[in-house]
């Protein structure tokens, strides 16, 4: 009740007897009620559609997703043993289907170039002012070949600088350098060191107000280096790894190699010249049986769950046009090809695997064909789970994203998108209608309080007229 609306009511008279505002709210009330009920019930039903629509989309979802993990990362994913683990230790790209065995001969790692420049009294000794310029190519013995496309690095140095001061300068360059001080028996050192890999050689030259044709301690130039004038500064130089991959030559300039074979990548981490190391694939057959076999039973119970929804007597989406899409997808997934490019005799479709459609609407399992297939094919039925274009989880996770494509009217997720802005819209109406109710009453208000106050005006009459007739025939008798 308004507080308001209901002292206008007292100011003006409460002759009836009557609340006048308590009768304006049932009033008004009772005139949208009938349409309030009637939008309110399909509302609810609207909310039932919109929960199972949405359980059976992120039902999908979390398979493939549970799936897609379980072959990255969990025991579907492939497991690589290096004979010599000293040598090497090996993994594979999501997606890559490695398998079988290579043979790696590793003849030298990738290697950085490292420089220990001429020695100086102090660490806190001025180097002198100038600039040092470091180019950067390949070193090969006492020759220097620059790599043009590559940027110099040029560091200025003021005559106040020491040698710890154009450490942290090459370190704050961001560039490809580190460098420190060493205090060792000559003195105290300049340490530079480049990046793997044979493109990464440097040079050091100084330039500037400090240069001196017979550079010494205090000139910038006394920290030049270059292959031609070397005299023990280099330390080491820079080169790339070189390795044999079943037997075919390769480098690389990181140890790190990314981008061979099949998704195959390699950690090198020592060399084994003359004596090659097997890298091998453990069998997944028993891995496999377990994935299809919880493969079943997650569709089994995706499967019920649209059965229950999807019934035409009384299910939340019995008419639904995307869970009648969804049944067909189920009904086709067995027989569904995933490796379009499997050779001939190979295992290509869900089928090949145990998958079975019964029409009753559920899965099962044919456990001896699985274990045939995986007896026949075992190279090509582990090079169905990955996590690539094609394969089981391609075909799951594609089944997902279809069904949960919102903006497709035939799916489950065109069917919540749908639902939802007919929610929505059920909930605008309701609101258009409580404005016109609180309109309505307020009207009813302003009526009945009018109605009141000539009730109270007609009683205030009624009482003088019997008060004088009451006098009158006091007189007459």
């Amino acid at each position: 009740m308004n507080s308001t609306t209901s002292s206008i009511v007292g100011a003006l008279g409460g002759g009836s007897g009557v609340d006048m505002v308590k009768l304006a709210g049932d009033l008004s009330a009772a005139r949208f009620a009938p349409r309030i009920a009637q939008l309110e019930g399909r509302a609810e039903q609207l909310d039932l559609r919109i929960s199972s629509a949405g359980a059976l989309k992120s039902s999908l979802t979390q398979l493939a997703s549970a799936l897609g993990e379980r072959i990255r990362t969990g025991d579907l994913a492939p497991r690589i043993a290096v004979g010599n683990a000293a040598v090497a230790t090996a993994s594979v790209s999501p997606g890559g289907v490695a398998e079988g065995s290579y043979s790696l001969e590793v003849t030298r790692l990738a290697s950085r170039q490292m420089l220990a420049l001429s020695p100086f009294g102090s660490a806190q000794d001025p180097v002198g002012e100038g600039t040092l310029t470091f180019r950067f190519g390949t070193v090969d013995g006492g020759s220097f070949n620059e790599d043009a496309a590559r940027p110099v690095l040029q560091i200025a140095i003021s005559a106040s600088d020491t040698l710890e001061d154009v450490a942290r300068a090459v370190n704050l360059a961001g560039g490809s350098l580190s460098a420190y001080v060493a205090n060792g028996a000559e003195g105290a050192q300049l340490v530079l060191k480049g990046q793997d890999g044979a493109m990464n050689g440097f040079t050091v030259e100084g330039s500037g107000a400090s240069a001196s044709g017979a550079p010494g301690a205090g000139n910038i130039d006394y920290l030049n280096w270059n292959p031609a004038t070397d005299s023990g500064q280099i330390k080491a130089a820079a080169a790339d790894a070189a390795f044999t991959l079943d037997g075919i030559a390769m480098t690389s300039p990181s140890n790190n190699v990314t981008g061979l074979p099949q998704g195959l990548n390699l950690v090198l981490q020592g060399t084994n010249a003359g004596s090659p190391t097997a890298l091998t694939f453990s069998d997944r057959g028993p891995q496999i049986e377990s994935v299809v076999n919880d493969l079943v039973l997650a569709m089994n119970d995706i499967a019920a769950q649209l059965k229950q929804n999807a019934d035409p007597l009384g299910g939340e989406l019995g008419n639904d046009p995307g869970a009648r899409t969804l049944k067909r997808e189920l009904a086709g997934l067995a027989g569904r090809t995933v490796m379009p490019n499997a050779a001939p005799g190979a295992p290509r479709t869900l089928g090949d695997l145990g998958l079975v459609y019964d029409r009753d609407g559920t899965f099962r399992l044919d456990t001896q064909r699985l274990k045939n297939t995986l007896a026949r094919s075992p190279a090509e039925s582990t090079a169905m789970f990955t996590t690539g274009f094609h394969g089981v989880y391609a075909s799951i996770d594609n089944l997902a994203r279809s069904a949960g494509a919102s903006m497709n009217p035939g799916s489950i997720g065109g069917s919540v998108r749908r639902y939802t802005a007919q929610r929505e819209k059920i909930g605008e109406q309701l609101t258009d209608i409580a404005i016109q109710q609180d309109t309505l009453r307020s009207q009813m208000v302003k009526n009945f309080a009018w109605a009141d106050r000539n009730v109270a005006q007609s009683q205030s009459t009624l009482s003088f007229l019997q008060g004088q007739i009451a006098i009158w025939n006091a007189d007459r008798g």
